[in-house]
């Protein structure tokens, strides 16, 4: 993962820390990547692809932070374009075993 420094005031990391003990810069990018999410700038899959989460476990931090899961047939689309082809191969087998 290609990452780059951001200079952040301590107070906002400290608040930021005290919201999630875990890793700090992980939580700071979920936190962004909802906040473009709830601007409709990009769709919950993409939001869930940049900070590296899981997207059942990213609408369930979106659920926890009161974000309405708007999700119509517009981000359906743009997840299918940016989802991991991995991801889609790994369902289609998954499918395929259960028949």
């Amino acid at each position: 993962m290609q990452t780059q420094s951001l200079e952040l005031p301590a107070g906002l990391l400290q608040v930021i820390g005290q919201l999630n003990a875990g890793d700090l810069a992980q939580e700071t990018a979920k936190l962004l990547a909802l906040e473009l999410f709830r601007e409709d700038k990009i769709s919950m899959g993409r939001a869930a692809e940049l900070c590296h989460t899981p997207i059942e476990a990213f609408m369930e931090f979106a659920a926890q932070h009161d974000v309405p899961l708007h999700y119509g047939i517009g981000e359906l689309e743009e997840d299918r374009r940016t989802w991991p082809s991995s991801a889609r191969d790994r369902r289609a087998a998954s499918r395929t075993r259960k028949r």
